[in-house]
């Protein structure tokens, strides 16, 4: 709980995988993959309760030895490939008010961002509690700066994305940010099937190194070498 208001944290975490098989729960550095993001949520100073929703036993029983609860088995139209996370999220939290328990904000939290910290969580609780917004989301500097983008016309010619010159130093580089997947608080209330997760209004700065979402194999080898590092 932080300035009176009940947070709770979702982990989503479903068992078809098709670019690493069973990834949220792929070894690194010893551990499970799911077990760095219910660490995290668990360390949490403001944090009511963290729930992993999965359609897999297999993930579940991962998930439990971390100290996550599991409180439903995710039903499986809820679990395709074709399923938007934010029907995944109305779900759990329709689920929970059943059971009688009610939130006033909703923090999701990927499996697959291994080095978001407790400390990164809380910053951003901080935040959005402090602005009064309905909605965050997590940032990080771009790495590959949108002034070099190009895209292809019908002509076959090069077109920038951003309508400026790129005749510019580097270190003149207007600042740009991605969204990084790592943390979005949304207030419950404001939830709806329409809601659009990426577009959450205000800005949580990360550093790179912390922001690296395991997509791929080599992903997780850049993770090792952050984690080595710190």
């Amino acid at each position: 709980m932080y300035e009176g208001k009940r947070f709770l944290a979702v982990i989503p975490a479903r068992g078809g995988s098709k670019g690493i098989p069973k990834k949220n729960i792929i070894e690194l550095k010893g551990k499970p993959l799911i077990h760095y993001t219910i660490e995290a949520a668990k360390s949490s100073k403001f944090i009511d309760d963290v729930i992993v929703t999965t359609d897999s036993e297999e993930i579940a029983s991962v998930a439990k030895e971390a100290g996550a609860e599991i409180p439903f088995i995710r039903p499986a139209e809820l679990a395709s490939d074709t399923a938007k996370s934010i029907d995944v999220l109305i779900h759990a939290i329709t689920e929970l008010e059943k059971a009688g328990r009610f939130y006033d904000y909703l923090v999701l939290l990927q499996p697959t961002q291994p080095l978001r910290l407790s400390m990164h969580i809380d910053g951003a609780i901080e935040k959005i509690v402090k602005t009064g917004k309905s909605s965050l989301t997590s940032v990080s500097p771009v790495q590959e700066h949108p002034i070099l983008i190009r895209s292809v016309n019908e002509s076959e010619e090069l077109e920038p994305v951003l309508k400026t010159s790129s005749t510019v130093r580097r270190q003149d580089f207007p600042e740009f940010y991605k969204v990084n997947g790592a943390i979005y608080i949304n207030k419950i209330e404001d939830l709806t099937n329409n809601t659009s997760l990426n577009d959450n209004q205000v800005p949580y700065m990360m550093e790179y190194r912390y922001s690296i979402d395991i997509d791929e194999l080599i992903d997780l080898e850049i993770a090792k070498i952050f984690l080595e590092s710190k």
